[in-house]
């Protein structure tokens, strides 16, 4: 039996580290867990870390925002290893508050929303069967969902085709390059948007691998890790972290579905969160808080 590899995007720092650590310890000598990150330098510290607790990640340079890096880590995998068994797609990214709203949805919808779907895109024809894809929405997209207009809300709730998930979210950016967002209904909340459309994606992709005679026991689901002690949510929220959970504890729930055992058929295309299933779009789950 092959061994089972998987990759996270992202996984430097943060919950991305916490991700590979947890499938290190997993999957011992009878797995390949590939680190990943834009910085050689960043990334390989990041390894060290993980090899001085007995670990043995392996390391690859990877930019979500350019699918060359993608292609060179999928066809270098595709030589090692003939495919890929769980994909966690991690990088992610909230920008500064200080800059215009249109760079705003520029900058996280490209990393945030393209990004996932190019990397799902692009490694699909490798993922084997019974593989796990696994995206990081956000109970911030959810709790900003109910603050777009009920027009925007019922377009969200029934897409069918990554097209039109990919269109609302181009219709986003026009508007805040126009200035004129809020009145057609979208509210100043960029990174809120970008996980409104990883989780509209997650749904689309899921029906359609469903239907993939070619891909069997392929699930592609999506969750929110947690409210994260890390250092991005201590930049931008200045809120104190101490009521906030471990990166350890955030990779709970992204790992769990990734480990999904075989013949799993009650999770496909769905929002998971503390291991629960939730209605992304029609749960009114703005109230949750993480202890």
């Amino acid at each position: 039996m092959p061994q089972k590899v998987a990759v996270v995007t992202g996984s430097n720092t943060g919950i991305g580290l916490a991700m590979v650590r947890a499938l290190c310890k997993h999957f011992g000598e009878n797995g390949v867990v590939y680190l990943t990150a834009r910085n050689e330098e960043r990334g390989m510290q990041a390894v060290e870390v993980l090899k001085k607790e007995g670990l043995n990640p392996r390391f690859h340079l990877l930019d979500v925002n350019d699918v060359t890096s993608m292609e060179k880590l999928r066809d270098d995998i595709k030589t090692e290893h003939g495919g890929v068994d769980i994909l966690i797609n991690n990088a992610g990214i909230l920008s500064k508050f200080d800059i215009p709203m249109y760079e705003q949805a520029v900058e996280m919808t490209n990393t945030n929303y393209h990004g996932v779907l190019l990397m799902t895109n692009t490694f699909l024809p490798i993922i084997r069967d019974g593989g796990r894809v696994v995206q990081l929405a956000s109970l911030m997209g959810a709790r900003t969902f109910y603050d777009i207009s009920e027009e925007l809300q019922h377009r969200f709730r029934d897409v069918s085709t990554v097209e039109e998930v990919t269109g609302l979210m181009n219709e986003y950016i026009k508007a805040t390059k126009e200035g004129d967002f809020k009145t057609k209904g979208w509210p100043d909340l960029a990174y809120g948007i970008s996980k409104i459309g990883v989780a509209a994606l997650t749904k689309v992709q899921g029906e359609n691998v469903s239907k993939d005679k070619s891909k069997k026991d392929v699930l592609i689901n999506c969750c929110c890790p947690g409210y994260i002690r890390t250092n991005m949510t201590a930049t931008h929220t200045g809120e104190d972290t101490k009521s906030m959970i471990s990166q350890d504890q955030g990779a709970d729930t992204p790992v769990y579905l990734s480990l999904l055992p075989a013949g799993t058929n009650d999770l496909q295309g769905k929002f998971v969160t503390k291991r629960m299933v939730k209605n992304y779009f029609k749960d009114d789950i703005r109230p949750v808080t993480f202890e």
